[in-house]
């Protein structure tokens, strides 16, 4: 009989080699047989690095909490401008992704001529931006991308407390963001993102089903009575949804962890692109559909699910969206896990145990951010704007240009040029304009609209909120 751990060796490809080559060739082909018996269960479960993987990977964390919040973007920018820049911000980030992935790439090609061995580390993009431009750069990625994680990862916790309060409302938000706080400490047993098949798939699954139930819903209730679609009103109203849809096609911070959970991180190169046209079968018919029918009330109500009826349908929706932003806040989480790891010098351990407990402390500011501001949908805009303008659309593509500067650098890529923009020139143009467009729409435009809401909702309900945008308590008598 093999020892179980030569087993899982000898089956299971390994984790950060990249190859996805199959350790067994020690073995008969009955040995093989039995051994894949006792462990495909749990490969089938645990152990994902296929291009699937790295799909449902993506798609489920593009399109988690976002996904409540864009009707409340439509009522502030108009339908037409809203399905516009759905489009246009998601193309854009398909874009960005295939340059961190095209610059991956180029890091560990260069890294392994150098006999530099990733077996038991994973490569973050802040270490990618030091091994081709530099220190300097290596501290502005791992500033903007460790701050955007932070608050993606409150941002999450802030939605499970907001949507669970619709199915019991027993509790007040803030204590079920205690509840979920303490939760989300759970996250610290998942290795790595080789570990998510499982949630990825169930996480899609469950997003899929609150879109297609909001969509649905929306259209069976119909055009509340005296509805109004005045949006666009105001330009801080329309640049702060603008800014909403930029935070929800900018998920792929951890676009480099995730390749390199893959056993073939070369094939990457499209994976954003498609999850990201399956996310537009989500995000467009369903933010269209609610805002058609309660128009102008979305801009009181920031997260959709308040405004639909409850029915077994409706909690069913909250439950699952509940369960799946558990899911993503994991994914957001473990980036900061793993710098964590690095800071203290246990990243290289084996232990699950040793690295949970070391993983500890990054949960408690997530959980503190999140009690002191419990702001639904202008939190979103505020860190579309002032962090993801730059930690996934700004800084690769200034990082790519930087990279390749040189001739002999072109020439040399480890990655050429796509096919549908053959020439170094065009790449150039596109990141241009892709710089331009989001440091002044997105930063600019963007973070003076989104700061202003925020600014607004901090007057009217002050930090730490009890509950933010609940309803009224019944009148005293």
């Amino acid at each position: 009989m093999v020892p179980q751990k030569q087993a899982e060796e000898a089956i299971v490809p390994r984790n950060m080699d990249g190859n996805g080559q199959d350790n067994d060739d020690d073995h008969t082909e009955e040995e093989k047989m039995d051994i894949n018996s006792r462990l495909s269960f749990k490969s089938l479960l645990w152990h994902g690095g296929s291009v699937y993987d790295a799909w449902f990977s993506c798609a489920s964390n593009q399109v988690a909490q976002v996904l409540l919040t864009l009707p409340y973007s439509f009522s502030q920018m108009g339908m037409v401008s809203g399905v516009i820049l759905q489009v246009f911000y998601g193309l854009l980030g398909s874009w960005t992704a295939y340059l961190i992935s095209v610059l991956y790439v180029e890091y560990r090609t260069r890294k392994e001529k150098e006999n530099v061995c990733f077996k038991n580390h994973i490569i973050q993009w802040f270490e990618v931006l030091d091994g081709l431009l530099g220190p300097h750069w290596k501290a502005v990625g791992l500033a903007f991308n460790c701050t955007f994680l932070l608050f993606g990862s409150v941002i999450q916790l802030i939605a499970c407390a907001s949507n669970i309060y619709y199915v019991n409302d027993r509790l007040d938000k803030r204590t079920w963001t205690y509840i979920f706080g303490a939760c989300c400490a759970t996250t610290v047993f998942v290795p790595s993102y080789h570990n998510y098949r499982i949630w990825s798939f169930l996480g899609l699954g469950m997003t899929s089903y609150t879109a297609w139930y909001l969509t649905i819903a929306a259209l069976v209730h119909g055009q509340v009575e005296g509805v109004t679609h005045s949006g666009p009103t105001k330009m801080v109203l329309y640049f702060t949804g603008a800014t909403n849809i930029l935070y929800t096609f900018g998920g792929h911070a951890i676009t480099v962890e995730i390749m390199h959970a893959m056993w073939k991180p070369r094939k990457f190169k499209y994976i954003y692109l498609v999850a990201t046209l399956y996310v537009f079968t989500l995000t467009i018919p369903s933010a269209a559909a609610v805002y058609w029918a309660f128009g102008d009330q979305l801009l009181t109500h920031s997260n959709a699910f308040s405004l639909m009826p409850r029915t077994g349908f409706r909690d069913a929706a909250v439950v699952l969206m509940l369960i799946h932003q558990f899911i993503t806040l994991g994914f957001a989480c473990t980036p900061l896990y793993f710098v964590w790891e690095k800071v203290i010098g246990v990243h290289d351990t084996k232990s699950v145990c040793l690295r949970a407990v070391a993983r500890l402390p990054v949960v408690i500011p997530i959980w503190f951010l999140a009690i002191i501001f419990p702001f639904f949908g202008p939190i979103n805009s505020a860190v579309g704007a002032l962090l993801v303008s730059f930690t996934v659309y700004i800084i690769p593509a200034l990082a790519h240009m930087l990279t390749y500067r040189k001739a002999s650098d072109r020439q040399n890529a480890a990655e050429q040029p796509p096919f549908f923009l053959p020439s170094w020139t065009g790449m150039y143009i596109v990141n241009i304009f892709v710089v331009l467009w989001v440091f002044v729409v997105g930063f600019g435009f963007g973070g003076w609209a989104s700061m202003n809401n925020f600014i607004k909702q901090v007057d009217t309900f002050g930090l730490f909120a009890k509950c933010y945008q609940c309803k009224p308590p019944p009148p005293r008598h």
